[in-house]
């Protein structure tokens, strides 16, 4: 059963980057997964909740990472690439769901933006934190205002949405390390930055959470 509910959510996203949130009904979307209306009401009360469930999937997805990265690092830096590494990867790996997250976001009914935007802003503060840690631990350039610091972050890793393709010259795992290579450049102390002059350690293509 869980795999019908996967073909419901496939189908709907199929649908809604070709047409829009209100220019697909329920009925196109079970006729278009070969599923019923019965079997639709059995995984989601309403369309709305499909849409939240879209919008979920990938927020869900970042954070917990964010959460284990922390919990796998003492260090940190390593907290933050893994972070920032398994977040560039989000655009690969839920495609889809991020476009008709920022085409259709302004649908969502209170009730579930409010429940998107609480796993927003605990993957934000999670960011800040690793680099106050950072910073405290002498790792992480105290002149940088951690709030600014991590918004800038995630205004750079958001934007991959706009530009990057799956077909494109350098696969996402790649593009994640040149992030990562971006960021610590940024953030690292010059002590630190003078600790390991191999640049492996700024691209390195090993990460805990590659094989997701």
């Amino acid at each position: 059963m869980a795999e019908l509910k996967e073909r419901i959510i496939q189908s709907s996203l199929d649908l809604f980057e070709k047409h829009g949130y209100h220019g697909v009904s329920i009925n196109q979307i079970v006729e278009h997964c070969g599923a019923s209306k019965g079997g639709f009401y059995h995984y989601f009360h309403s369309k709305d909740e499909l849409l939240y469930v879209i919008h979920d999937t990938f927020i869900t997805y970042v954070l917990d990472k964010a959460n284990q990265a922390k919990e796998t690092y003492q260090a940190p830096t390593d907290q933050l690439q893994a972070i920032v590494h398994s977040f560039v990867r989000v655009f690969d790996l839920y495609k889809a769901h991020i476009y008709v997250f920022y085409q259709e976001s302004t649908y969502l009914k209170p009730h579930y933006e409010e429940l998107i935007k609480k796993k927003r802003d605990q993957f934000k503060q999670n960011i800040f934190e690793v680099i106050r840690k950072g910073q405290d631990a002498g790792e992480f350039r105290n002149e940088l205002p951690p709030e600014i610091a991590g918004m800038a972050l995630l205004g750079m890793v958001n934007w991959t949405y706009k530009w990057y393709r799956r077909e494109g010259e350098k696969p996402i795992d790649e593009i994640a390390s040149i992030y990562v290579d971006i960021i610590l450049h940024a953030f690292l102390t010059s002590e630190e930055m003078n600790k390991d002059t191999n640049q492996e350690y700024f691209l390195k293509e090993a990460f805990l959470f590659d094989n997701d």
